[in-house]
């Protein structure tokens, strides 16, 4: 399968952030629009054994969701809304995903409705993030046009870049052209 979001934030419930693109930019981008999307992010996150078929509801319960970890995440577990606490903790309470060894030795996962499921598993990654010492790295990116949040995992804990391949190679090249300038 070909991936269509980003990856590699260090946290799931980071890369779900991740789908409005941009964001707090004038090129903000919603990557989940419609059904077929929220299914597409599912499937490729979730590792679902079964046919995953989200509703319309889901979907915008899904941007609700995304909006309340960024704003759990930026603003931290004291700071955040009493609503968007509440939010959290309702989609938290969902039940979870079961691990299924399939015979081929891969492990998927089963739940009777998957996007539920997967709801419970962004939020309770959330939860645990913000209330554990990773969340002093939750860093946002020095792109000038990304926006987005990652978990620094460097040692010196001085990573700037959501991806050193694209965001810090954008930033490096226009350094280099700045300087070949002058």
């Amino acid at each position: 399968m070909t991936e269509r979001f980003r990856s590699g934030a260090g946290r799931l419930c980071l890369d779900f952030v991740r789908t409005l693109r941009y964001r707090g930019t004038s090129d903000a981008t919603e990557e989940l629009p419609d059904g077929a999307s929220w299914r597409a992010w599912i499937e490729e996150f979730g590792k679902f054994g079964e046919a995953v078929v989200p509703s319309d509801a889901s979907v915008r319960d899904a941007r609700v969701l995304r909006e309340a970890i960024h704003e759990l995440v930026s603003d931290g577990a004291v700071s955040c809304r009493p609503a968007t606490r509440q939010r959290l903790n309702r989609f938290a309470a969902s039940p979870v995903p079961a691990p299924a060894l399939t015979p081929s030795g891969e492990l998927r996962w089963r739940a009777g409705d998957p996007a539920s499921a997967m709801f419970s598993v962004l939020a309770r990654d959330a939860l645990d993030l913000v209330t554990s010492p990773a969340f002093d790295r939750i860093r946002h990116c020095a792109g000038a046009r990304c926006g987005a949040l990652f978990l620094d995992t460097s040692r010196p804990g001085t990573r700037r870049w959501c991806s050193m391949d694209v965001c810090g190679n954008q930033a490096k090249k226009s350094t280099y052209r700045a300087k070949a300038a002058h």
